[in-house]
């Protein structure tokens, strides 16, 4: 295809570690400081990330200066990109190039600018040194993504991100690169709703008033209230926007690695960073604020950045107690928050309705229905298990009214999972009566699996489960005082019952209100046992040898007992996972 051949053959060439469709002559290059450690290079990272070392790799990426004309980041950002979806480079060669030919009718660059998608903020479209036809790789990049991607609502940081990328690569290694990072299911790199996008600006709000607490009141002291929740919306642009290009790309060495997280901690570094260079009453920083407000002063503070990029990250890596683990709890609990308004008003009566609470909206519907029409018409194993969980005598599927009531069932199940949930196939991971009744298996079954979806039937026919959203190999982490902690998960763990009572009991922290100790009790588990929820009892709990278990009423979920007597014997256990292939 000769046409296509030439576009990567001219995007092949670099001049000064940068591809031609890049202005090197604008970017100022700093030499890295001297050091007593040479700088790593590709070959050390990639075999580290061969061998599952990613820490190692995180700590590296932390504090190796590479300039920014270095010609490391060519290689090392595709991999580190690569690494968070289980797609195979090698299985999408030529993939790029159809699409385009598809959505373009060739693979000729246009002259004339394309139509981004809706889901792109014209206002930040960030070009940084791309020429003008690097601005046109990228509209088409970002174009064609668009159309393979219907499910993005609203993603302004997505083309900021795709510019950066094509500083380093040529325009297909740059698009397999965005693929990956919109669908990785283990770290969030790119929010793809205007829900998600509000709930990262309440989230780094939340972080900051309780980690740089003196920074968060320095703002709100020097802005009117009604100014501050504007301030922090702005908080991915100090970033992408605001923060010099060499510092920016060194932010992005530890972001293709490590997710979002980064972008929250160099936000908390901003913070502090501004706070200490205006804090005197004679400094220049709170003469600009004083002159132009705080929110203008920021905007320029990053824009030039007293401090190089290393110092930047040391500042952002050494905020103490602000782990991943907490942060996510921040983020879910703040995400629930805002659906539990946005889907059902702040009612908590429908919080706690039946079968019809947190149904989705229209387009997760259609979604769910998708799934559902999936799973019956093709009788997987998934459906022909989850089926037989209802106390129907002798299921089958040629029997209309059976197959309709178990249809319905799933329906209900699968409406309460998290809308990104129900975009994958569920499998089987571990069944009492395949595996045996055993914590051992049970713990080698599913303890890596992120979420699972775990289902009790009792001798009693009563069908209850709790949606567990952290790896059960977490019973095994160590707080910093390396004492295994008793309890893990987030507040996106919920019970639920299906027979003979459908019901959904979501964690009581979604309301918004704060909560204590014993309503964060979501997941527990040892050798011995398993218990989910927890303060002044367990909602569920079973032995060792998984045939006993108790209900009661805990305070991390206010929910009944899930089956009358209390006490109840386990007839079978299953858990489920959820395939990284979504349904097609």
């Amino acid at each position: 295809m000769p046409t296509m051949l030439s576009v990567l053959e001219e995007e092949a060439g670099t001049l000064d570690g940068f591809p031609s469709h890049v202005d090197a002559t604008a970017i100022t290059v700093v030499p890295p400081s001297p050091s007593s450690k040479p700088l790593k290079n590709f070959s050390d990272i990639q075999t580290l990330l061969q061998q599952g070392r990613k820490q190692d790799v995180k700590n590296i990426l932390r504090t190796n200066s590479w300039p920014v004309n270095d010609p490391i980041r060519a290689k090392l950002w595709p991999v580190l990109c690569g690494q968070h979806h289980n797609s195979k480079s090698s299985d999408l060669d030529g993939f790029y190039w159809d699409m385009v030919n598809q959505v373009f009718g060739s693979t000729d660059l246009p002259d004339k600018s394309v139509s981004l998608p809706p889901f792109v903020e014209p206002s930040h479209c960030q070009a940084y040194f791309l020429t003008h036809r690097g601005r046109s790789i990228a509209d088409r990049v970002v174009s064609v993504l668009g159309y393979a991607c219907p499910d993005i609502v609203y993603s302004p940081s997505l083309y900021p991100i795709c510019a950066i990328l094509l500083h380093y690569m040529t325009e297909e290694e740059c698009y397999h690169c965005m693929t990956n990072l919109v669908a990785a299911k283990e770290k969030m790199f790119i929010t793809q709703t205007k829900l998600l996008y509000e709930v990262t600006w309440k989230t780094v709000m939340q972080i900051a008033k309780k980690h740089v607490k003196a920074a968060a009141v320095h703002l709100q002291r020097h802005c009117p209230s009604s100014r501050v929740e504007r301030i922090y919306i702005d908080w991915i642009w100090w970033i992408l926007q605001g923060l010099p290009f060499a510092h920016l790309v060194r932010v992005m060495d530890c972001f293709f690695h490590e997710g979002i997280k980064v972008f929250y901690r160099v936000a908390m570094a901003i913070l502090i960073l501004f706070h200490k260079s205006s804090s005197s009453s004679n400094s220049e920083w709170m003469a600009e604020i004083q002159k132009n407000g705080v929110d203008l002063a920021l905007n320029k503070f990053c824009k030039e950045m007293p401090v190089p990029p290393q110092k930047v990250l040391k500042v952002a890596f050494g905020i103490r107690g602000l782990s991943s683990a907490y942060i996510s709890r921040v983020f879910i609990r703040t995400e629930m928050v805002l659906k539990s308004k946005t889907v059902i008003s702040g009612s908590r009566q429908l919080v706690r309705s039946r079968s019809t609470e947190n149904l989705p909206n229209s387009q997760s519907q259609n979604n769910i229905q998708m799934v559902s029409h999936t799973l019956t018409i093709r009788e997987t194993p998934a459906y022909l298990h989850l089926a037989k969980w209802f106390p129907f005598q002798n299921p089958v599927f040629k029997d209309p009214e059976l197959h309709s009531r178990t249809r319905k069932m799933l329906l209900t199940l699968w409406s309460w999972l998290p809308v990104r949930i129900t975009m994958y196939q569920p499998i089987l991971l571990y069944t009492t009566e395949e595996h045996g009744c055993s914590l051992t298996t049970f713990y080698v079954r599913v303890e890596q699996h992120e979420p699972t979806l775990l289902m009790i039937k009792t001798c009693n026919n009563e069908v209850f489960g709790a949606y567990c959203s952290t790896r059960w190999c977490e019973r095994n982490a160590k707080d910093q005082r390396g004492q295994r902690q008793a309890y893990f998960g987030t507040g996106e763990t919920f019970l639920f019952s299906l027979y003979p009572e459908r019901s959904k009991y979501p964690w009581v922290g979604i309301d918004g209100d704060k909560v204590g100790h014993g309503a964060e009790l979501f997941m527990a588990a040892d050798s011995k046992m398993i218990t989910i929820g927890g303060g002044e009892g367990q909602a569920i709990w079973m032995d060792e040898n998984i045939r006993y278990g108790k209900t009661d009423r805990c305070q991390t979920f206010n929910n009944p007992p899930l089956c009358p007597s209390g006490d109840f014997e386990i007839r079978v256990l299953e858990v489920y996972g959820f395939s990284n292939e979504a349904l097609n």
